[in-house]
């Protein structure tokens, strides 16, 4: 028996005993039923051991029988062994020690997607589209990007050689990158949209979240005279609950009530209030949401909107309301494990899904409409519990055609905007940078020769009737409408180009505009053509709407209501 297997087989034993102490410290109506299984579980890992026909590799099995006793809980209770707990750790940080980039795989090898500015990859002069050869004089070829991110990824100070390929260039090209610790900032753009309205993007809840959203609001606030403030929490999947105080806390006055927890074990039942004096109690707010809007990102949405301090505008949140700790465990492992659910100001639960009911495949519903409860915000406004936040104005989210997913998911945006970068050495600024008619006609005859072909829903019924008709033997007499009917099908798909031009158009743009800009440069741009900004500066600026939605009298006709 090898080392490896004797600890991993003390690990074993030891969350074994420490569950066995766990049961004199609390004795309950289950402890024998605990017992049992746990006696069975040794005895059924010391036979297999012993009698397997092949060796067994003690650390897998004994992990993959840990995940599989989690994963019929929930998907966020996890067990985090030691190799991965530095990963982990940037959930809640926001820094890792490394080059600084993004990275998707693309055919054979992983490609830098964007790296960011000011980092070491950006710093040696890697560009978004270098492709990554060898890695240290190691082979990148077939390696995952997970494979390459564990490899990248490294102790500040520590050097790495890269030898990429770049278009455009006969012969391979290679660099010396030094690590450093890379932080992933809370807020990568704020400014200033409209008429002196304040934007502030927030797409992590890491530690200081609250302190950049301070400093960013102060900031606009000192050199603006402003009309009002959009918080976008749009993909924002949430962090730190106390962050969400903070945050929530720059719009609401201290002594607040924001998020209250609630766990089986009278530990877990916190109330977190506001602790200091607001910074603008009385500034039109409005907080953009959708439904990856997750955690932290609801606590602060909920919060201002029970408290009745802001707008929503956006789309249904994604309803995570379960709370987890950390806590360690033997060997440097540890556990992620939800301890509690949160309960927001009005005194609704926004958890979505009910992790224990399950039905006979093992999958949770979400929380049944005969179960939903209505609450009250501060000015007794009706909202409810049962799955998210759901947005005072919701705005129906713009959806991909085919031809524009298929293009992103074939990397063609990403490809032709590689060839523009070297061709182009400069652009003008995002706000002023157009896909002029010129552009675009060049990346249709880019796309061309290339592969993007897509199936659409019509396709697939058409498909299906075919297969009905000739089980059926009616194919034969209706083949010739069956064919001309396809041919008019792929007609419109090849007219799809032309059709959904505006489109393509945003996409190319943004995609573009990231080669020069990076990611402040993409979040300036998205911005002119969005929707939930557009209704956001509208609502600021229309006073009387504001307030009615707070009072619970507006009606989207513009009609108050009594």
């Amino acid at each position: 028996m090898n080392k490896k297997t004797i600890v991993n087989i003390a690990k074993l034993f030891t969350l074994i005993l420490v569950l066995q102490s766990m049961l004199v410290v609390g004795q309950n109506s289950n402890n024998f039923e605990i017992s049992k299984n746990l006696d069975i579980y040794t005895t059924l890992f010391k036979e297999l051991n012993t009698n397997y026909v092949d060796d067994i590799s003690a650390g897998e099995l004994i992990e993959s029988s840990i995940d599989a006793m989690l994963e019929s809980l929930d998907p966020y209770t996890i067990y985090i062994p030691e190799s991965e707990v530095e990963d982990f750790r940037f959930i809640t940080t926001g820094q890792y020690g490394g080059i600084g980039s993004l990275i998707h795989k693309q055919g054979d090898y992983v490609v830098i997607t964007e790296p960011y500015e000011g980092k070491p990859a950006q710093k040696a002069g890697l560009k978004a589209g270098d492709k990554i050869l060898e890695i240290d004089g190691k082979s990148a070829k077939g390696k995952s990007t997970s494979d390459i991110s564990a490899i990248l990824k490294g102790q500040p100070g520590t050097s790495i050689r890269v030898l990429f390929e770049r278009e455009g260039i006969d012969e391979p090209l290679e660099k010396e990158l030094t690590r450093e610790n890379v932080k992933i900032d809370n807020i990568p753009y704020y400014g200033i949209i409209g008429d002196n309205i304040g934007y502030i993007r927030l797409i992590g809840f890491t530690q200081k979240a609250g302190k950049d959203a301070k400093e960013a609001f102060t900031d606009l606030r000192n050199k603006n005279e402003l009309k009002g403030i959009i918080l976008d929490l749009r993909g924002n999947g949430g962090g730190l609950l106390q962050e969400a105080v903070n945050i929530t806390n720059i719009f609401v006055d201290k002594g607040k009530l924001v998020v209250t927890t609630k766990g089986k074990l009278p530990g877990k039942n916190h109330s977190y209030k506001t602790m200091n004096i607001a910074l603008d109690k009385n500034i039109p707010l409005v907080v953009l949401v959708n439904n990856s809007s997750a955690s932290a990102s609801e606590i602060v949405a909920g919060a201002i909107q029970d408290i009745d301090r802001g707008v929503i505008i956006g789309q249904r949140t994604f309803g995570k309301g379960l709370v987890q700790n950390v806590i360690p465990l033997s060997y440097n492992s540890q556990a992620k494990i939800t301890v509690a659910k949160y309960y927001i100001p009005s005194g609704r639960c926004i958890q979505a899904i009910d992790y224990s009911k399950k039905d006979d495949n093992g999958n949770s519903g979400k929380i049944p409409d005969s179960l939903i409860t209505a609450f009250k915000t501060l000015k007794g406004r009706t909202v409810y519990d049962g799955g998210g936040i759901e947005p005072d104005i919701e705005i129906e989210p713009e959806k991909l055609s085919n031809i524009s997913y298929s293009l992103l998911n074939k990397y063609l945006f990403f490809d032709y905007a590689t060839k523009f970068e070297r061709e182009n050495p400069e652009i003008d600024i995002p706000d002023e940078f157009i896909i002029t008619d010129e552009i675009y006609n060049d990346f249709v005859i880019f796309i061309s020769d290339k592969n993007y072909e897509y199936t659409t829903k019509c396709e697939e019924t058409l498909e299906k009737l075919k297969q009905y008709a000739e089980e059926e033997k009616y194919f034969e007499d209706i083949s010739p409408e069956f064919i001309a009917l396809t041919d008019k099908m792929e007609k419109n798909k090849q007219e799809d180009i032309e059709k959904h031009k505006k489109q393509i158009k945003k996409i190319l743009r943004i995609e573009i505009i990231s080669r020069y800009y990076y990611q402040r440069g993409k979040i300036i741009s998205s911005l002119a053509d969005d929707k939930e900004i557009a209704k956001a500066i509208e609502i600021i600026n229309q006073q009387d709407s504001y307030l009615a939605i707070l009072d619970g009298t507006y009606s989207p006709d513009g009609e108050k209501q009594e």
